[in-house]
Order: C-alpha cells, then structure tokens, then sequence
C-alpha cells in the first residue's frame, strides 16, 4: 500500500514537471514537436486524474442524485449476493474456459496497459490528433480507476466469494494486501469496463455501442463465475468506471481541440465562423 502511494506521488510529481517545465499549451498542437505533444499529454494524464478524483467536491444535485442511485443500487446487489453465487454454481462448469480465460485476462493490468500504450503511440506517432486524445483518455481513465480500486480494496477488506465466508465478512484496513479479503471493488471491472466505455463513444449506432459494452462486460462475468467477486462489486465498478471516464473526458475537452465522433462540436464550430464575412455563405448553404 505505501509503496502505491509513493508511486503515485511520483508519477504526478514528474508528470506535473513535465506539464509546468514543458508548458505549450500557448501553442497550436499542429507547431508542437513530437516530445512537446509527448510531455503535454503527459501532464493532461495527470490533470485528468486529479481532475476526476477532485469532483465530488463540486458535486450538486443532480450528482449527487446520480451517487443515491448507485448506492442503492449497490445496496439491491447486496442483498441477493450470495443468492446470485449459489445460483451460479448450477451453471459454472458450462462456461466455456476460454470465455473466462479472456475476461480475467483482458481485465487485467498488464493488458490493459499494454493497449492503451499501443493506441496512444499509434496516434502520436502518426500524428492523429483524435487517436492520441483517445489514448491519453484510455491511460488516464484506467490509471485513476488502477489506483483507486487498489487503495479502496485494502481499506474496505471484502472477502471475495471463494474465500467461503459469506457477502458480509470483511477484514479492513489493511496497508498490504490481503488475498481472498480483496473483492471491492473489482479492478478487472474497472478496467475492462472503461476501454469498452471509451471506445464506444467513437460511434453513434446503438448496435456498435451494445456490442462494445459486451465484450467490456466480459471481465466482470468471468469474474462472477470463477468466484473473484461479488454482483454487488461488480455493478459499483461499472458504475464507478463510467464516473471516471466521463470526469476526465470533460477535463480533456479543455485541453484538446480534437474529439471523436463530436457533431455537437463540429456544429457549433459552423455557428462560431458565422460573425467572419467568409463564413456567411457557409451559413447559409448549411
């Protein structure tokens, strides 16, 4: 646990003298070279952590309505928890293997990593400004949900369903980890969850998005079946997964020109060039 910490304290002191010793946010992005655009995203990965993990203190009604509805939700998930691992024993062993070996491991850390990595790379080194801003959005969401999910499973000690203890046994505040009293909330969740949610808003057709929360939903089902967690863990990190990427998303609209898939954006852009004598036909003809 302490090491986590030191780490993270680390990693935000560098990417934070990155951003301050490096600052070309006064530039075009198109007049940035490749290690400028590099050190830039860098810091934007740090303000989008701090930035996510900052927002309950600005929370108003309607989030914190939004916060009631999870907690309740949670709440219903916990009552039938251990009815929905008993139920589950009837159908386990039908599971095919490799179902379950894909969400336990696209879930997991060093994958996850390892595509979010190669998707940023691709967009900086080709110099897609909308790929690269998907990457920083990949790695910043899934690292403040990595960090998150680690400090909270020591803090709040749930034992996870193999340990055969039941729903409610909980062995808390721990600074190292203590294996089997680990399942909430669920980093696979969080983490397989959170591509699936970044990778959906590339599209508008509900079939596409359907079909990416699917296979995102794929980690948090292996997860049920090979007793690592709870229904309860698993809905609160969906949930939870959705909260962080839409917090930093909102925090990378400040920093980046480029969005995907953003017609709102490329409509108010026609709007904004109508006081420009050129752009009065433009109007016009739209």
């Amino acid at each position: 646990m302490k090491k986590i910490i030191l780490l993270f304290v680390l990693l935000i002191s560098v990417f934070n003298s990155f951003s301050q010793t490096s600052n070309f946010s006064f530039k075009q992005d198109s007049d940035r070279n490749l290690w400028q655009k590099f050190t830039y995203d860098l810091g934007s990965i740090a303000g989008g952590m701090g930035y996510a993990y900052s927002r309950p203190l600005y929370w108003k009604g309607n989030q914190f309505k939004n916060a009631a509805f999870v907690a309740a939700g949670t709440s219903a998930m916990y009552l039938i928890d251990d009815k929905i691992d008993n139920w589950a024993n009837n159908w386990r062993g039908d599971v095919p293997r490799w179902l379950t070996d894909y969400g336990n491991e696209y879930g997991g850390p060093n994958t996850n990593f390892r595509l979010t990595g190669a998707v940023y790379l691709v967009g900086l080194f080709t110099k897609n400004p909308k790929l690269r801003r998907t990457g920083v959005l990949l790695i910043s969401s899934a690292s403040a949900s990595g960090l998150l999910q680690q400090v909270s499973k020591r803090i709040i000690g749930r034992a996870r369903p193999k340990a055969n203890v039941g729903k409610g046994t909980f062995d808390s505040l721990h600074f190292d980890r203590v294996y089997n009293y680990d399942s909430f909330p669920s980093g696979h969740v969080m983490l397989g969850f959170t591509n699936a949610y970044v990778l959906a808003k590339h599209f508008d057709s509900p079939w596409i998005k359907a079909g990416l929360y699917t296979v995102g939903s794929i980690p948090g089902f292996a997860r049920i079946v090979d007793r690592f967690h709870w229904l309860s863990d698993v809905v609160f990190s969906t949930a939870l997964s959705i909260f962080i990427v839409e917090a930093i998303d909102k925090y990378l609209d400040t920093k980046y020109d480029k969005k995907y898939n953003d017609k709102r954006k490329t409509k108010k852009v026609a709007w904004d060039i109508q006081f420009t004598p050129q752009s009065f036909g433009v109007v016009m003809n739209f």
